[in-house]
């Protein structure tokens, strides 16, 4: 390989290009730590931040809104003895991580007319604390 004065102006250019893509590749990368799980006390204070003035994961206790109590494959809209919006009553899935997350993330863009307001959404990061709660505490 010759050296970088014996190159030609553009193949040093391309050289310097190359190792700035290799650079934007590695930067854009996902980090591990990025990738690692919630801890339950961050996913505790996750769902209490968001969740629990409304809810509950106890089976039973619903309460301003139903219980979240293995809410993961369930039918929206359809737990006993809770008085549902006729919109999620209607809403016609099977709630999954990926719809939870969404409606967690934008509620009104998954069931439009839902009765949570003033809630308005969290981050998708919170979210997917949120549901590492429920799945911890029998939410699946």
């Amino acid at each position: 390989m010759r050296s970088r004065l014996q190159m030609s102006p553009s193949a040093w250019l391309r050289s310097i290009a190359g190792a700035a893509a290799l650079t934007l590749l590695l930067a854009a990368a996902p980090s591990s730590h990025a990738q690692q799980p919630a801890s339950d006390e961050a996913a505790q204070q996750a769902f209490n931040n968001s969740c629990r003035t409304c809810h509950s994961v106890k089976d039973g206790d619903n309460r301003l809104g139903p219980n979240l109590n293995r809410i993961v494959g369930r039918k929206a809209g359809s737990l006993p003895n809770y008085n549902y919006s006729p919109s999620m009553k209607d809403a016609g899935f099977v709630w999954d991580q990926d719809k939870l997350t969404r409606f967690m993330v934008k509620p009104d863009e998954v069931v439009s007319g839902n009765k949570m307001q003033p809630y308005g959404g969290v981050s998708a990061e919170d979210a997917a604390k949120v549901i590492a709660y429920l799945q911890a505490a029998g939410g699946q």
